[in-house]
């Protein structure tokens, strides 16, 4: 049985500085928790009805588990999930900082996210990162949290994967000034013709302003999807999945 001590400090990670706090977050479902146990992260705990343990005892066994497994109740599980119908099993993954490395960098296109607030954009930037075998995502402080739940349980597993960094961008651009950057833009060159070269720095804006204007001097090629219709904008996650196509699927 869980206790309500664990209840309440589970139920604290669903908030941002708490998950700051305890250097945890959540990650729910029958997909998500089994690919954090086969990554890097390290598991804190896993909350399960009885039929999933069993199913995945040989996993959680391989993978040195087991004394952390506590098997709940349907109705414990829906105290804790921040599903609206929870899916058998909670895990709870510590939170490691990490840093970019540059040999990384000069491998790959990477994406810079400029205050992209949407937990689902987020969620399927990294999918779409994880897709073109992007390795670095890297977002501005005003980016939603990567781990808020919304956007793990929206990145599919993808987060165990592509590595996820906050900093000031300006910063991070003067840092990384060799690197070709390209932003999506309204007024650009237009991207089907454009080539984005590896490795590169690719920006995307928020839906609603775009690029900002402390972002936008850093930006050596503005590029364009062109519009043929009225929508007045593109989703950022969809934007970023046709240019990450144009730029990595040639």
């Amino acid at each position: 049985m869980i206790s309500k001590q664990q209840i309440k400090w589970i139920q604290a990670l669903k908030i941002k500085k708490y998950r700051q706090q305890h250097g945890a977050f959540i990650a729910e479902g029958e997909k998500i928790v089994p690919e954090m146990l086969q990554s890097s992260v390290r598991p804190l705990g896993i909350y399960a009805l009885p039929d999933w343990i069993q199913q995945h005892a040989a996993l959680l066994k391989r993978h040195n588990c087991l004394h952390i497994v506590q098997e709940v109740t349907e109705n414990e599980l829906g105290k804790i999930s921040a599903l609206e119908t929870p899916n058998r099993v909670l895990a709870i993954g510590s939170i490691t900082p990490q840093q970019p490395e540059d040999t990384v960098l000069q491998q790959h296109i990477c994406l810079v996210l400029d205050d992209i607030k949407d937990p689902g954009n987020l969620g399927a930037i990294i999918r779409t990162a994880d897709w073109f075998a992007i390795p670095y995502v890297f977002c501005s402080p005003q980016c939603v949290d990567v781990y808020n739940p919304k956007v793990v349980q929206s990145a599919m597993g993808s987060l165990f994967r592509v590595k996820v960094f906050y900093q000031p961008l300006p910063s991070l651009l003067q840092n990384y000034r060799h690197l070709p950057v390209y932003g999506a833009v309204l007024n650009g060159q237009n991207a089907y013709t454009t080539h984005i070269p590896t490795p590169a720095l690719l920006v995307i804006g928020s839906e609603s302003h775009g690029i900002s204007g402390a972002v936008l001097p850093y930006i050596q090629q503005a590029v364009t999807i062109p519009r043929r219709g009225g929508a007045e904008s593109l989703n950022a996650a969809v934007a970023t999945g046709i240019l990450c196509a144009l730029a990595l699927g040639r």
